[in-house]
């Protein structure tokens, strides 16, 4: 199938990928993305499976051709394998998933089944302790099951996603290169995004930057960049192996996603939709639009839906604008805006 978008907005860029919330519930709590005692949603408030299915369906009429399930946790919202299965019907270049793995072990077998292609699956540290304190109830080892799970599934496009903060999990990254090495994945490592106000601590004390983590990487292993890309925001280098280590292990991909200090705005082709149907034009921004009123006074007509998709492309901001110095430009945290 060819995809051609008319997803343009008022910088050129094309939009074929879109990041599609399940729910803002997660069975983690992890403390860079929520805070302890959270509110989540109503049930009246959040989009139907049917009506997410309504919103997939458009945006691949229009031209979309990768979309991303999040959440929160996506495996905790009931019955969502009718989605998968649907969305799986859609004949998409890429269809993915971001997950904490916690479900892995339950889901894996049929969510390949289905047609989900790639899993990017969270995990920031590999100590039970750390890994205990960061999630505040997550447990490591259903993690790592799940993770196995999802390779005995035949999942082949499997990336690790691992937000480093200072005095938290910086001292860990080799040790997650090394296990990305040994399970031959790929692995993403994740400036803090400061969305929303979270209790655990102030975003700038815990900031650990792109460029920290690649030195502390290059104490062990020289990175050289690559020249093929995602349609993401990562941006891959690969690790110079030697001889001997090149035999035995695969040559895994790095990836940096650095919201701070690498702006990665200028050829965006993203945008997200929450679960209870806004449109977000921007991680960074609160531009957006509200897509449940058409979903709900349309039932059976998507294309009032698809014309507002389109005028939204005009919403789109440049760029998002990342600080640490305390003030909250976005009050939603990041399980309502959808990993």
């Amino acid at each position: 199938m060819t995809f051609t978008s008319p997803l343009i907005d008022r910088f050129g860029r094309q939009v074929d990928y879109v990041r599609l919330s399940v729910t803002d519930r997660c069975d983690f709590r992890c403390v860079y993305c929520m805070s302890e005692e959270m509110q989540f949603l109503p049930r009246e408030s959040i989009l139907s499976l049917e009506e997410i299915g309504r919103v997939a369906q458009s945006f691949v009429e229009l031209g979309v051709s990768k979309i991303r399930l999040t959440g929160g946790e996506p495996l905790v919202r009931r019955d969502l394998m009718e989605l998968v299965d649907f969305i799986g019907t859609l004949g998409l270049r890429d269809f993915a998933m971001t997950t904490n793995g916690s479900q892995l072990p339950r889901y894996a077998k049929d969510l390949y089944a289905a047609g989900l292609q790639r899993l990017n699956i969270s995990l920031d540290s590999l100590h039970p302790e750390k890994f205990k304190r960061i999630t505040r109830t997550g447990r490591l080892e259903q993690v790592i099951a799940g993770i196995d799970a999802a390779q005995a599934a035949g999942f082949r496009g499997i990336k690790l996603n691992a937000v480093i903060m200072q005095g938290r999990n910086e001292d860990e990254i080799l040790d997650l290169v090394e296990f990305a090495l040994s399970k031959q994945l790929e692995i993403s490592f994740i400036e803090e995004m400061p969305l929303g106000e979270v209790s655990d601590h102030r975003r700038g004390e815990t900031f650990y930057s792109s460029d920290q983590v690649r030195e502390v990487i290059e104490t062990r292993y020289p990175l050289v960049p690559c020249s093929s890309q995602t349609a993401g925001p990562s941006r891959y280098f690969r690790l110079q192996l030697d001889s001997a280590r090149r035999s035995t292990l695969s040559s895994t991909r790095i990836g940096f996603i650095s919201p701070h200090s690498h702006n990665f705005c200028g050829d965006c082709n993203r945008v997200r939709v929450t679960v209870e149907g806004r449109l977000l034009l921007c991680l960074g921004n609160e531009h957006s639009l509200d897509l449940r009123p058409l979903l709900r006074d349309h039932p059976r007509d998507n294309q009032p839906l698809k014309e507002a998709i389109m005028a939204a492309m005009d919403l789109k901001p440049e760029r998002h604008h990342f600080t640490n110095d305390g003030e909250v430009q976005v009050v939603r945290l990041m399980n309502m805006t959808g990993g």
